[in-house]
């Protein structure tokens, strides 16, 4: 077997897509006409010759908006026959196959997404109806069902050993793309690009093509905003909750004017309506221009995601009712299926697009 060396890094012998990948983006350096898209395109044109690292980059920093693809006279019929969107999503996923840990999962997950994570949050479910037959002796809300004991034994391993296995694959895609050490001003930069979703506005400021060819919008990068705010309060909401359990010796349940609450249910609304429409807009768009081979476990990650805030939000509503125990079964395991899928599932997309924009950030920086 062929070795290449990388950017410092072994790999194995280039796989198609890779190939194929160059060969477009080759043919984009040379032509220009997209230069003012996002950011992939001033990011070709910084460089003559792609290795795989340089690849892996440039698929990592595309948000798939398709702009390129209805802008390009090259597609096909043309004999050039360009997909930029395509190749870069195949590239893309072939990375994060390449870079998990422990290998092998990823790709399981990518190809067979929504019969994993219905298997494993049906098992999860089953496990936590059964388990709440050895009742504890106190607790109030939640936690007259499963002990805040149990619950911390479970879920904090869950958390916590899935981010270290993220961080394992940042640290091998780090060095496939030659990463050097990060400075402030780049994560800044990055940090207001990801906050923003800039990418997704195509460049141009007028949306991207996700939907239709012909047709800008910025319903998706709406969206998708919805996705990550909506997460990022359910994320604030679980951690206002611990302190005011550890620190303030408040414990659950917490009543609505107080912060898990105001921040839980606008997250998990918000998160159900970005899930909900990017699972939608999913449908409508051309497979042909994403990675075909992913798609289910794209639309498996979607749809858990949307599990998981639309039953937090009934748990709550059915507060004090006999609805609480199985929604509560439902709910840990589509919670619990979520955080141990994560490193293989399009979770880890939004970690390596911010790893990708800081290392844009480098690159711009290394040529003023």
């Amino acid at each position: 077997m062929s070795i290449n060396i990388v950017q410092g890094v072994e790999t194995d012998q280039e796989t198609e897509a890779i190939q194929e990948a160059r060969r477009q983006v080759e043919i984009c350096n040379a032509c220009r006409y997209c230069e003012g898209y996002c950011s992939v395109f001033p990011a070709i044109t910084r460089k003559r010759l792609f290795a795989e690292g340089d690849l892996t980059q440039l698929a990592n920093l595309c948000h798939n908006c398709r702009g390129c693809y209805y802008a390009c006279q090259y597609t096909e019929p043309h004999e050039f026959a360009l997909n930029i969107p395509k190749i870069l999503a195949e590239v893309r996923s072939e990375s994060w196959e390449t870079f998990a840990w422990p290998g092998g999962l990823a790709r399981r997950f990518q190809e067979s997404g929504v019969t994993m994570a219905l298997l494993l949050t049906a098992g999860l479910a089953l496990f936590f109806a059964l388990i709440q037959f050895l009742q504890p002796e106190s607790g109030r809300g939640f936690y007259a069902y499963l002990s805040h004991g149990l619950m911390v034994a479970l879920f904090a391993p869950a958390f916590l050993l899935p981010l270290a296995t993220i961080a394992i694959s940042l640290r091998r895609y780090w060095r496939s793309v030659g990463g050097a050490r990060v400075r402030l001003s780049q994560l800044k930069t990055a940090f207001l690009d990801a906050a923003q979703l800039r990418n997704l506005s195509g460049g141009q400021g007028q949306g991207c093509n996700f939907e239709q060819g012909t047709r800008y919008t910025d319903r998706r990068r709406w969206l998708h905003q919805a996705v990550l705010y909506g997460f990022l309060l359910c994320f604030a909401s679980t951690s206002s909750a611990t302190l005011m359990h550890y620190v303030m010796g408040w414990e659950a349940p917490y009543g609505f004017f107080t912060p898990p609450k105001l921040l839980g249910v606008p997250g998990g609304i918000l998160l159900m309506i970005g899930t909900a429409g990017l699972a939608w807009l999913k449908l409508r768009a051309a497979p042909e221009l994403g990675a075909v081979r992913v798609w289910g476990g794209e639309m498996a990650f979607v749809l858990l995601l949307f599990l998981v805030a639309a039953t937090g939000l009934a748990l709550y509503a059915a507060s004090g009712t006999a609805a609480v125990s199985p929604l509560l079964a439902i709910h840990l395991g589509a919670v619990l299926t979520f955080f141990l899928l994560m490193p293989y599932s399009k979770m880890v997309h939004g970690f390596y697009r911010l790893a990708a924009l800081v290392r844009d950030a480098q690159q711009k920086e290394s040529t003023q």
